[in-house]
């Protein structure tokens, strides 16, 4: 098998001119792919890279790491990286709206670098191989990739938080980053919240329905899938019982010996929450004074992105916190808060982790928090205190930690005082699951889980086969040559897809260049059957030799002829019981409405909050169901649509009499997508083949997974009917 990972970055540093690996969770997590399989990684190299050493840096990053350099322009990383991904993308995935900025050119630039991205991976990707996108740097490009070659398994994974719709929304880009995003077989996420999230914006933003795994995008299926990240804890324990850890254990116990040590780590960034601990430690200074003198507050900010002011600032207000704190605080026999503002050697930190009596892991918002985890694996005895945000990925996972509200200063401060008291016992007894956890689903076991999820969600089996059958079979019904086809096609849902305003779903041009096609088939006998008014199917269909049928079988236009009524006697008088109903339920869902027809009363709520509006069609069928039991009626629930109109009338009653007219030996497909077609896709007849669109119960034989896919099957019937 061959993976080709895509990230920002190259798991690469350059130093004295050397190459050299980087470590990291994903790196760790992609190592035991390594070991088995061909690993190609795409990304960013880091720093200007000179046109003159690109060559030999290439030569050496293809066969010696597996490596495929992208190289950007200063402009470009300006502009994709520090611009659109860090000061537009990672705030507002991170609940801080307020940080958000935005530029166009910003996104041109995102735009363009997610291009060069799919370039890149395009030239040494081989039809079937396996890519897996990361993160949020990347939305753009499962979409592009698939685009240009749809054999690829493409999988995305996104390490952030994925916000609220009602945030997600502020994203001026927000419809081109989810339809990217979707062009991937499988999307990852830490948490089911997460994932739920981003649910709700396709479904706000881009009217796009899910269930909890998968989502249908036009004849696309992308499958959904929590997958909390591990780290390479097997790694952390052999790493703990090292020389050298030793040595930096023995440093530290002298240099804190007797006193008790909160550890903090993390990178210097505003969705940490770094200054609204440091008013905690301040806080539990204040309540508790006789600690004083034998308490360490040990705090890690790596820097990050000191180019932007946001960073800046942050930077200066926290060392001026911790000076404040100092020196409030501060004695002849301590300093209560032990600020480095730097990298410490991977060694020294994994010293801290064993000695530390509290990991304080109080992120605002955070994807997962691999620190909380990291601490974890280097508690060996199982002792140890983790207080952890309940804002931070890790705190679904790991369900013994003592979980605070970073925002709660008095509530961190008394949890930071209750763990130090805690009993060994009980330290152990929320610690050990923990381990046990963070050690069964460790790095590998994360990446293993997600590509086996891809795997079986890379090709749409089901729907793949459900077309071939449908396909199969008619043509097969269609020989000799000459044989008469008759189609009956519903069109919202059918043939043109759905939009959130009716109005807008006219007929494409691609669509009607179908229709003249259909059009210019002598075998071919076509009757839209439609839910839709006279006016609009004389508008979009009337200069064919269409059969139309309007208003669910109200109305019949045979070809050449005019409108008539397919049943003159129907009783239409419940009309005035029905209506007061539907305008009650229009007035009190915003975004609903109500439309009369001839034949039938219609309540559309395809521009109501999804989730409201599906509530209140409940209810509303509910209501109806209880006010209609005498009344010659029946109830339709359709696409963001509740329907009443009379029982004679139906367009499984008009498909009927129009299939008197098909002659001995003629073949009838019958295609329709939702509840008020299922009339017309239970009939039965010699050669009929009813085929339902998408998803749900059906009487329907065929099933055909969107009206893309619907209008390629068209385009095959249309060249067997023309051959000779």
């Amino acid at each position: 098998m061959k993976l080709i990972t895509v990230a920002n970055r190259l798991p690469v540093t350059f130093r004295d001119n050397a190459i050299i690996r980087s470590d990291g969770g994903l790196v760790s997590a992609l190592e035991g792919v390594r070991r088995d399989n061909e690993l190609i990684w795409v990304g960013w190299p880091g720093g200007d890279v000179p046109q003159e050493g690109r060559d030999a840096m290439i030569k050496t990053l293809r066969e010696d790491l597996g490596c495929e350099p992208v190289f950007l322009s200063a402009e470009e990383r300006e502009g994709y990286y520090d611009g659109f991904s860090n000061a537009s993308l990672w705030p507002i995935l991170h609940y801080m709206p307020d940080y958000m900025e935005y530029k166009d050119e910003w996104f041109d630039a995102y735009w363009q670098v997610n291009r060069k991205f799919a370039d890149t991976v395009l030239r040494v990707a081989q039809d079937g191989d396996i890519v897996w996108v990361q993160d949020y740097h990347l939305f753009l490009l499962p979409e592009m990739l698939a685009e240009a070659n749809p054999t690829l398994r493409i999988g995305f994974f996104l390490h952030t938080p994925f916000p609220s719709y009602e945030l997600f929304r502020c994203q001026p880009r927000r419809q081109e980053l989810l339809r990217g995003v979707l062009g991937a077989q499988l999307v990852g996420f830490h948490t089911f919240g997460y994932l739920r999230h981003f649910r709700s914006s396709l479904q706000r933003i881009l009217n796009v329905d899910s269930n909890l795994n998968q989502v249908l995008w036009g004849d696309h299926r992308a499958r959904l899938g929590v997958f909390p990240i591990g780290i390479d804890s097997h790694g952390f324990g052999k790493l703990v019982k090292s020389d050298e850890v030793a040595r930096f254990r023995t440093e530290i116990d002298a240099q804190y010996a007797d006193h008790r040590m909160v550890l903090s780590v993390e990178r210097l960034d505003y969705s940490k929450g770094i200054p609204k601990k440091l008013q905690a430690i301040e806080r539990f200074l204040e309540l508790y004074p006789e600690l004083v003198d034998s308490i360490n507050f040990v705090l890690i900010a790596v820097p990050s992105r000191e180019e932007v002011d946001t960073y800046r600032d942050l930077k200066e207000s926290v060392a001026q916190s911790v000076g404040h704190i100092n020196g409030r605080f501060a004695t002849v026999r301590n300093i209560p808060v032990n600020f480095i503002n730097r990298s410490v050697p991977f060694a020294e930190l994994v010293a801290l982790y064993s000695r530390a009596d509290m990991a304080l892991v109080t992120p605002l918002v955070d994807g997962m928090n691999l620190v909380a985890k990291e601490y974890l694996a280097c508690r060996e005895n199982g002792d140890g205190v983790l207080l952890l945000s309940e804002f931070a990925g890790a705190a679904q996972e790991l369900f013994s930690a003592v979980l605070v509200n970073p925002y709660d200063i008095d509530g961190v401060s008394r949890a930071i005082a209750d763990g130090l008291q805690m009993h060994i016992d009980e330290q152990r007894e929320r610690v050990l699951p923990m381990r046990q956890r963070i050690l069964e689903y460790n790095a590998d076991r994360w990446t293993e889980d997600f590509l086996a999820h891809l795997d079986a969600s890379s090709d749409d089996q089901q729907a793949t086969a459900g077309y071939q059958s449908a396909r199969r079979d008619v043509l097969a019904a269609l020989q000799p040559p000459g044989t008469s086809l008759h189609l009956f096609l519903d069109y919202d849902g059918t043939l043109r897809e759905f939009e959130r305003n009716p109005l807008d779903a006219v007929p494409t041009a691609e669509m009607r260049d179908l229709f003249r096609q259909l059009d210019a088939c002598a075998d071919c006998h076509v009757f839209i059957v439609s839910g839709r008014s006279q006016s609009f199917l004389d508008a979009h269909f009337g200069d064919y030799r269409f059969g139309l049928v309007a208003e669910h079988g109200y109305w019949v236009r045979l070809p050449g002829a005019d409108w008539t009524l397919l049943k003159n006697d129907a009783d239409l008088s419940w009309k005035a019981q029905i209506m007061p109903i539907f305008q009650f339920h229009a007035l009190s869902t915003p975004g609903s409405s109500v439309e009369e027809k001839r034949s039938a009363l219609v309540w559309h709520y395809r521009k109501a909050d999804p989730e409201f509006g599906a509530w209140k069609a409940n209810h509303l069928i509910g209501e109806l169901t209880e006010s209609i039991s005498n009344l010659p009626v029946e109830i339709h629930h359709g696409k963001c649509i509740v329907e009443v109109n009379s029982q004679h009338i139906s367009k499984g009653i008009a498909v009927e009499r129009a299939m008197k007219q098909v002659p001995p030996g003629g073949v009838a497909v019958c295609i329709g997508d939702d509840q008020t077609d299922e009339s017309m896709l239970q009939l039965r007849f010699d050669n009929f083949f009813p085929i339902k669109v998408g998803e749900g119960a059906t009487a329907a034989t065929y099933r055909i997974p969107s009206p893309k896919k619907v209008r390629a099957f068209l385009s095959d019937l249309i060249a067997a009917a023309k051959a000779p």
